[in-house]
């Protein structure tokens, strides 16, 4: 497995995986491919096993502040790691960026998500009320790097 930096030319495969992984409120094509337009200042990576995307995520880059836009792996690919490796592989080019703080939100109820993220660092710092279209709360959380 490979963790690279993802490209315009993976849109439509990101765009795929946002249905699998996130049915209730999947990210439509435009809205992944305006993430590539240049128009914001984005980074995505992607874990690729064979030539198959298995895993994304993405942040906007806003020194000294990052903020981690979604990140999603396959269900047969999770529970193996492969969230952590793109996660910390993101982190570690969001430092190096000069980015100090990051921030995400997650629904309240996504437990595993939960645990990876503190498992970098992340401590909760509020929630966003009804975030999701469905009405589920988002716990928003951050962490600090010196």
């Amino acid at each position: 497995m490979i963790i690279r930096r993802a490209t315009a030319d993976d849109v439509d495969r990101i765009a795929e995986m946002e249905k699998v992984c996130f049915p209730e409120e999947p990210w439509s094509r435009d809205m992944v491919a305006a993430e590539f337009s240049g128009l914001n200042p984005t980074r995505y990576f992607a874990a690729e096993e064979d030539g198959r995307i298995v895993a994304y995520a993405g942040v906007w880059v806003i020194p000294p502040e990052g903020y981690i836009t979604n990140v999603a792996v396959l269900p047969e690919y999770r529970r193996r790691g492969v969230a952590s490796q793109v996660l910390q592989t993101m982190i570690d080019e969001c430092l190096a960026e000069g980015v100090t703080d990051i921030t995400l939100e997650v629904r309240v109820s996504n437990d595993p998500a939960i645990a990876l993220y503190r498992s970098f660092g992340f401590e909760e710092a509020g929630v966003r009320r009804r975030y999701y279209q469905d009405g589920e709360d988002a716990l928003i959380m951050w962490t600090h790097h010196e």
